[in-house]
């Protein structure tokens, strides 16, 4: 959900110099337009991965959601349409169960808290969220010793994981890895996405060494149509995946937490322990589950248009596309002043949206929303 600080950002500032145009209508359209006055089913947002909505619109898709089912609610996150959307994810992901978890921070510490045990050392991604934006829970919460670890999304990262695993080995004192924890793809970096040959790698050398492997997918689906993905196959070779319900599932809030049995009935009783047993869950699972249903061949057809799209700009004057290696759905534009002026007042025009162009380089980040034009109109509006 873009919230409406974001859609402040796109434009407020920005649609005042539509007067600079030399449009006679211009300022009195500026005055009144923003990208929070473009009704949300009609707007192409590349403001981040979600689909933008409005807090007034959320009994609508509720109700939506709901309709043809009896069997909605849970307690406790038992039965109903979060009982529905764990099966659903087990499913979807190659794994035997899966858990609700309220938040995608509760999943990454619960998963990585049940595979170290007694092993107290974990290695993972040095640009990771667990490692960078968890307030230390690792080691507050659990105990545990994060190993930060260099390499990124790229196929370096193997070595420098074999690196970490011989340097925790050492003698006089060694300390045994319980866990390797891998995000992908990577939010720090835009969205690069580690290659299933290089995980194959690193789960090999992990089983060599009695460790267990964690997936932090929460944007997993968003590399659904990349060239060979099969989210089932991406997800083997990990004892755990993580995928969260709220970046692009349309959810209010909550995680998803798949492994075996054994382990999810320990992730189950974790979440308690962590304060994490709401008594429902059903208004984040019903909407998740809706979104969900589908998702996969949708969002192959949102990369195909974003390719057709980038095609289309790579060849137009002032315009230099620059994709990110291996990514999932995130690209930068690099602009000369004659396009990047006016820019965002331009396209408000076409009720497309987009960030602010930070010396002269535009982010985009493609969602479903791309599906409701056509990428040569979309071009034709830059």
């Amino acid at each position: 959900m873009v919230s409406r600080r974001e859609f402040m950002q796109v434009a407020p500032l920005g649609a005042l110099s539509l007067a600079g145009l030399g449009l006679p209508w211009a300022p009195a359209l500026a005055a009144v337009r923003g990208p929070e006055d473009i009704p949300v089913d009609r707007i192409v947002s590349f403001l981040g991965d979600n689909v933008p909505s409005k807090p007034e619109a959320v009994p609508a898709r509720l109700i939506a959601a709901m309709k043809g089912r009896d069997d909605v609610a849970d307690v406790y996150f038992v039965d109903g349409a979060t009982g529905a959307l764990e099966k659903q994810f087990a499913q979807m992901v190659g794994k035997e169960d899966a858990a609700f978890i309220p938040s995608g921070t509760m999943a990454n510490q619960i998963a990585i808290r049940l595979h170290c045990a007694s092993r107290p050392r974990v290695l993972l991604q040095d640009v990771s969220h667990v490692y960078r934006d968890e307030s230390d829970a690792i080691a507050i919460m659990n105990a545990i010793h994060a190993v930060p670890v260099e390499g990124g999304a790229s196929a370096g990262l193997a070595d420098a994981m074999a690196a970490a695993f011989t340097q925790s080995a050492e003698d006089p004192f060694p300390v045994e890895v319980g866990a390797v924890s891998i995000e992908s793809p990577v939010r720090r970096l835009d969205g690069a996405t580690v290659s299933a040959a290089t995980i194959g790698t690193i789960a090999a050398l992990a089983r060599a060494k009695g460790a267990r492997m964690h997936l932090d997918g929460a944007r997993l689906l968003l590399m659904c149509g990349m060239p060979g993905f099969d989210v089932r196959d991406y997800c083997a070779p990990f004892d755990s995946v993580y995928v969260s319900l709220y970046k692009y599932l349309d959810a209010p809030f909550g995680a998803i937490l798949a492994g075996d049995k054994a382990f999810v009935a320990k992730a189950r009783q974790a979440r308690h322990i962590f304060g994490g047993n709401l008594y429902h869950g059903w208004t984040a699972a019903i909407v998740a589950s809706k979104t969900l249903t589908g998702f996969e061949q949708r969002f192959a057809r949102v990369r195909a248009a974003a390719d057709d799209l980038l095609t289309r700009l790579a060849g137009k004057p002032g315009i230099e596309v620059q994709r990110v290696e291996n990514g999932s759905n995130v690209a930068f534009l690099k602009l000369d002043e004659r396009v990047a002026t006016g820019l965002r007042e331009r396209l408000l025009l076409s009720d497309i949206a987009i960030r602010t162009v930070r010396e002269g380089r535009l982010r985009l980040a493609f969602n479903e929303t791309l599906l409701r034009k056509s990428p040569a109109t979309i071009a034709g509006a830059f």
